[in-house]
């Protein structure tokens, strides 16, 4: 038995908060975690935790923003009660994967072509940064643009803000972007004139220099999208958290955003011990990651089984379709007459992992197993993973499966991390190493 420790545990997985006291030997504190009928989270710890070491259990899944709120106020509420140390057990770490939508396209956001478009065609018009402080700004690129016919035409001098064409030196152009008078660059318009900003910028808003008081970096296009991880980060810390504990993180860079310790625990053991138990002939088969982004994890799961790797590549551009790709991802490897195993760490809405069994069994894979440490399947995912490649899903119960187990039945196998978990927090209580819980695997 575990002494002067307290369990707390959200409303998101009751069932993991009882396991995990139940390998620890101890009782879950009691506490009041409900909603006020206009939707605010009441919170009342009925268990004394002066001076106590406190683990709150809470898992990202289901209504993430109610558990995430409902965690924060636990924090607040045992440290205002004297608790010694606070740390969050977040199996499933909310916001630490966003979908790659706001990315697909690279880029400033779509922009309606001025004239000459039906309503509702977008263009995807690039306007470069400026070369140099006081130089103008480049040539902009429209659709339909012949970009080496452009690239072979026009350069730019360094230092003295004139484009120049190299092949006869003519003074205008077909967009009249960039294109010097007496060594005055253009500005875009068809007069290919401008007046120079007071002093070195370099600026997308050359054409309207009023707006400008002072030099201001630009990091990049994609700064209308939110920063949720480092938020999340912050609120957990001035929340009151002391220590974070989670499993599998998407990025383990995202340990980087706390000022506090962050202790990410690994499902590999469990998957390794089911493919050797429970997957046949298992050391003829292959190991498949279905993006570029997951082949570190693969990889540490083939070389340690001794296994064969392949990946599938996910490619952006315009390619044609062949017997090596469906659609836009593509096979590296031979799995023709093998079994086939995908390793990742969440399955949200399933399209990446069906369309890579897909693919698999098109390649000849003769089965194809999913192992995934968070099966999330929000959406439509357990419909399409039902109706997919895939012969068998394995997950954890880092999120509530009990649901998902109930329409999938057989082909869903779902493995226990409430050991993990409690032995993770007992060596946490005593000051161990948790890094050694891995060390030989």
């Amino acid at each position: 038995m575990v002494r002067n420790i307290i369990v707390l545990g959200g409303n998101s997985h009751p069932q993991l908060v009882d396991s995990v006291c139940n390998i620890l030997a101890i009782s879950p504190c009691s506490r009041i975690l409900s909603k006020f009928s206009v939707g605010e989270t009441r919170c009342e710890i009925k268990d004394s935790v002066r001076g106590k070491d406190v683990y709150i259990i809470q898992t990202g899944s289901g209504m993430v923003n109610d558990a995430l709120m409902d965690l924060l106020i636990m924090i607040s509420a045992l440290k205002t009660g004297s608790a010694r140390r606070v740390t969050a057990v977040l199996p499933l770490f909310p916001y630490s994967r966003q979908p790659d939508a706001p990315y697909k396209k690279a880029g400033a956001p779509l922009s309606k072509r001025a004239t000459g478009t039906a309503k509702g065609d977008y263009t995807f018009e690039s306007v470069p940064p400026t070369p140099g402080p006081g130089l103008p700004k480049s040539a902009g690129i429209v659709d339909g643009d012949d970009v080496t016919d452009l690239m072979n035409r026009t350069s730019l001098s360094n230092g003295n803000g004139v484009a120049s064409q190299q092949a006869n030196g003519e003074g205008s152009s077909r967009h009249g972007d960039c294109n010097g008078v007496n060594g005055a660059g253009g500005n875009g318009s068809q007069s290919g004139s401008v007046s120079r900003l007071p002093g070195n910028y370099t600026t997308h808003d050359f054409e309207n220099p009023s707006h400008i008081a002072s030099f201001e970096a630009k990091p990049g296009y994609k700064q209308w999208v939110a920063q949720a991880g480092t938020l999340v980060a912050d609120l957990l810390t001035c929340a009151g958290a002391d220590h974070i504990i989670t499993l599998d993180l998407h990025d383990s860079q995202y340990q980087g955003y706390f000022d506090v310790p962050v202790d990410n625990l690994y499902a590999r053991p469990l998957l390794q011990r089911y493919i050797t138990l429970n997957i046949p002939n298992h050391k003829e088969a292959v190991i498949v990651s279905p993006d570029a982004g997951g082949a570190k994890r693969a990889t540490a799961i083939a070389d340690s089984l001794g296994l064969s790797f392949s990946l599938i590549h996910k490619e952006r551009r315009p390619t044609k379709i062949s017997q090596r790709q469906n659609a836009s991802m593509m096979l590296v490897g031979d799995v023709t007459d093998r079994v086939c195993i995908l390793i990742d760490d969440l399955v949200d809405t399933g399209n990446t992992i069906t369309r890579a069994a897909k693919l698999l069994k098109k390649e000849g894979a003769t089965m194809v197993y999913a192992l995934v440490t968070h099966g999330v399947f929000s959406g439509d995912a357990l419909d399409r993973i039902k109706q997919s490649a895939i012969d068998k899903i394995i997950t954890t119960n880092s999120v509530p499966q009990d649901e998902h187990k109930a329409r999938l039945g057989a082909q869903l196998d779902v493995l226990d991390v409430c050991h993990i978990l409690a032995e993770a927090i007992r060596r946490s209580h005593h000051g161990e190493s948790l890094s050694s819980l891995f060390q030989y695997v």
